[in-house]
C-alpha cells in the first residue's frame, strides 16, 4: 500500500510541475527530478539512525511514525502553488521516511537464515507490486479526479497502510521495549560494514537503483517525443513504469532459484546484462507494445540483481543488528534513488538520450566490476546458511 501511494504521482508529477508555473521542458524535468530525489536523499542519511532506533524500540513504532508523516505531507502537496513548494514538502517527508528498509529487517527477523533470499524476495515483490499498480492508477486518477485530488488519494493509501500495520503487525517478543543495543550490535555493525565484499554490495545496490529510477523525470517527456497524443501521455508513461515494476517482481521471485545454482555476483552480473540488452532495444523501438515488453524485460534483470545484492549483504548482518544493517543497505539504495532523478533531470536539459547513455554505461561498468571483484564468500545461496563476513574472515 505504501509503495503504491509513493508511485501514484510519478506519471503526472512533471505535468503538475508544469501547472505550477514551470514552462520549458528542461525546467520541468529539473524540478521533477529534484522533487523525486530529495525525499530519498534525506532518508538515505537518516535510515541507519532510524534502523538503530528500531533495533532498540521495535520496528512497528518506526513504521507507524513514517506512514503518519506521509499522510500529512501528501495531503499538503495538493495545496502547492509553486514548484519549490513540492520540493520543500518532499524534503520534509524525507525526515520521517524509511519504512522500506525496516520491512526488509522484519523479513530477515522472521525468516530462517537459509530462507533469507526467499523472504527478501517476497518483501521486494510487495514493494514492486505497489509501483506496478501505482503509475497506472496515477495516470487514470489524473484524468478522472484531477492532479491535485490525486494527492489526496495517495494520502488515503498511506492511511490504509497505517491501519494495517497498527492492527495486524506485532514486533517479536525480544524487540518489544527498550533494549541495550550498544553492547549487542556495535561489534556486528563494525564487522559487516568494513568487511571485504560488503562495500561492493553497497556500490552494486546504489548503481542498480540509480539506473532503475533514472526514468522518473524523463519518461513522460520521452513518450511525448515519440508522438503519443497529449491526453494519453500520462497513461502510456504509467503503463511503462508498471511494466518495469511487474518485470522486477518476476526477477525478485526467480532470484531465489538462481542463487541455489550460482554465486550472488554472477546472478547480479547476468541480471545487469539482461537489463542492458532490454534498455538498448527500448531505445530503438517506437511501438507501444514493444516498448512495454522491453521495459518488462529490463525490470526482470533489475529485480533479480537487486534481490541477489540484498541477500548477499543481508546474509552478513548479525541478527541483533538487522535494523541498522538493513538501514545501511537501504541508505545505499536511497542514495541512488535520490541522486538519480536529480542528475538525470539536470542532464535531460541537454538531451534525454544522454540519460539513457549514462544508464547503459553504468550497467556495463557495474557488471564488469562485480564479475572481477565480487568475493566468493558473498554467495547468498538459499540451500545453506551462508557464513557471516566476520566468520569468513576468521576462516
Amino acid at each position: 500500500m505504501g509503495f503504491t501511494g509513493f508511485t501514484i504521482v510519478m506519471p503526472f508529477l512533471p505535468l503538475y510541475i508544469h501547472q505550477l508555473g514551470a514552462q520549458d521542458e528542461g525546467e520541468i524535468a529539473m524540478w521533477a527530478g529534484l522533487s523525486l530525489g530529495v525525499t530519498p536523499a534525506v532518508t538515505a542519511v537518516l535510515a541507519p539512525f532510524w534502523g538503530r532506533v528500531a533495533d532498540r524500540f521495535g520496528r512497528k513504532l518506526m513504521v507507524e511514525r513514517s506512514l503518519i508523516s506521509f499522510v500529512i505531507i501528501m495531503s499538503a502537496t495538493a495545496f502547492a502553488t509553486a514548484p519549490w513548494h513540492v520540493f520543500a514538502l518532499r524534503a520534509v517527508q524525507g525526515l520521517f521516511a524509511g519504512y522500506g528498509g525496516l520491512t526488509l529487517a522484519m523479513a530477515a527477523e522472521s525468516a530462517p537464515r537459509d530462507r533469507l533470499a526467499t523472504a527478501i524476495g517476497l518483501v521486494q515483490t510487495s514493494q514492486r507490486l505497489g509501483p506496478a499498480i501505482g503509475p497506472v492508477l496515477g495516470g487514470l486518477l489524473a484524468g478522472l479526479v484531477g492532479i491535485r485530488n490525486a494527492f489526496f488519494v495517495t494520502a488515503a493509501f498511506y492511511a490504509l497502510a497505517l491501519v494495517l500495520v497498527g492492527v495486524l503487525y506485532q514486533d517479536p517478543a525480544h524487540l518489544e521495549g527498550p533494549a541495550d543495543v550498544t553492547a549487542d550490535t556495535a561489534p556486528g555493525w563494525r564487522s559487516f560494514l568494513t568487511a571485504p565484499g560488503f562495500p561492493l554490495v553497497l556500490v552494486a545496490i546504489f548503481g542498480i537503483t540509480f539506473v532503475d529510477r533514472s526514468f522518473g523525470p524523463i519518461l513522460p517527456l520521452y513518450v511525448e517525443r515519440l508522438g503519443v497524443d497529449g491526453d494519453r501521455i500520462a497513461f502510456v508513461s504509467g503503463l511503462l513504469f508498471s511494466a518495469a515494476a511487474l518485470g522486477a517482481t518476476l526477477g525478485n521471485q526467480v532470484c531465489d532459484s538462481l542463487l541455489r545454482r550460482w554465486p550472488a555476483g554472477r546472478v547480479i552480473t547476468h541480471g545487469l546484462g539482461v537489463a542492458g540488452v532490454a534498455l538498448g532495444c527500448f531505445l530503438i523501438s517506437t511501438s507501444t507494445g514493444v516498448l512495454v515488453a522491453t521495459m518488462a524485460l529490463f525490470g526482470v534483470g533489475i529485480g533479480a540483481a537487486t534481490t541477489a545484492a540484498y541477500t548477499a549483504g543481508g546474509s552478513q548482518i548479525p541478527p541483533r543488528a538487522h535494523g541498522a544493517g538493513f538501514g545501511v543497505l537501504t541508505s545505499s539504495s536511497l542514495a541512488g534513488l535520490a541522486i538519480s532523478p536529480a542528475v538525470c533531470g539536470l542532464l535531460s536539459r541537454q538531451s534525454l538520450l544522454i540519460v539513457f547513455g549514462l544508464d547503459l554505461g553504468m550497467l556495463v561498468v557495474l557488471a564488469g566490476l562485480l564479475a572481477w571483484r565480487m568475493p566468493a564468500t558473498a554467495h547468498g545461496a538459499a540451500q545453506a546458511p551462508p557464513p557471516s563476513i566476520s566468520e569468513a574472515a576468521d576462516q
